[in-house]
């Protein structure tokens, strides 16, 4: 009953922070102006408080502009987490716009939505996301196009990294920079997550949402490690795979280390 009650209160209070924010920044998407990227911080840290997902974050982001944040993706949280301790904006695949609630929230976050399997589209598609890189905006890559049982990191997609290179011929410098963050679900209620707990964490696609979310709110307690790797420099002469393997070696490497306790 305790639980229950725990759950209704949570939901309630993020129900209602939701109500009073979202207003604020429709208005803040419609005059463009810079606290449109901050906003949602606020609202993703109220999020992670209201579910119990208590966020380690080790190293920072990097302070160079353009950034492209290259994450590992175990679940849905992974959004509320990085979204919680940077002004990020996320790319998300165009099936999300339509979601209830989350398409919603994805769209008031101005979240970038490609469709991958529209190839005559690729192209517009990664100019956008290189003009929001170049404009000032730290955009958040997921290379692996799904979601893992948090315990390894799957295939990266280098055909993804065509965003940086968009993105140099608008740069400053000339110069992407592109950070490697590893997401890692370590502790629940205190205690060292084991394969039996994954599933609080991971949400593979064939796992319902609202059960799964359910299960999160249930135990309300869920620990994650964010850690920023070395930073890599894209630029227009840069090897678009060396780049993705040396962001996959750092992924791989930082991801186990925090894993087993590290």
């Amino acid at each position: 009953m305790i639980v229950w009650l725990r759950i209704v209160v949570c939901v309630s209070l993020l129900v209602l922070a939701t109500l009073l924010l979202a207003p604020v920044q429709l208005v803040l998407l419609w005059r463009d102006g810079p606290a449109r990227r901050t906003l949602p911080r606020l609202w993703h840290r109220i999020a992670c408080r209201m579910i119990g997902l208590r966020v380690h974050v080790h190293g920072a982001p990097d302070t160079r502009r353009p950034l492209l944040l290259v994450a590992n993706h175990v679940s849905w949280k992974d959004i509320l987490a990085l979204g919680s301790v940077a002004d990020v904006v996320f790319i998300a695949k165009a099936e999300v716009k339509a979601w209830p609630v989350f398409g919603l929230l994805a769209r008031l976050q101005a979240t970038i939505f490609v469709a991958r399997e529209q190839k005559r589209t690729t192209g517009n598609q990664v100019n956008e996301i290189g003009a929001r890189l170049a404009a000032g905006e730290i955009v958040v890559l997921f290379p692996e196009g799904t979601t893992s049982d948090g315990n390894r990191l799957l295939e990266i997609k280098t055909s993804l990294f065509g965003a940086a290179a968009a993105a140099v011929p608008l740069a400053p410098e000339g110069t992407v920079h592109v950070q490697p963050v590893a997401i890692a679900y370590t502790r629940v209620h205190g205690m060292p997550m084991g394969r039996y707990h994954r599933p609080i964490a991971a949400w593979p696609g064939d796992i319902e949402l609202v059960p799964h979310l359910m299960g999160v709110l249930r135990e309300g307690a869920v620990d994650v490690d964010l850690v920023f790797g070395s930073t890599i420099a894209y630029r227009a002469d840069s090897n678009r795979k060396k780049v993705s393997r040396d962001v996959e070696t750092q992924l791989k490497t930082m991801l186990l280390a925090r894993l087993r306790g590290r």
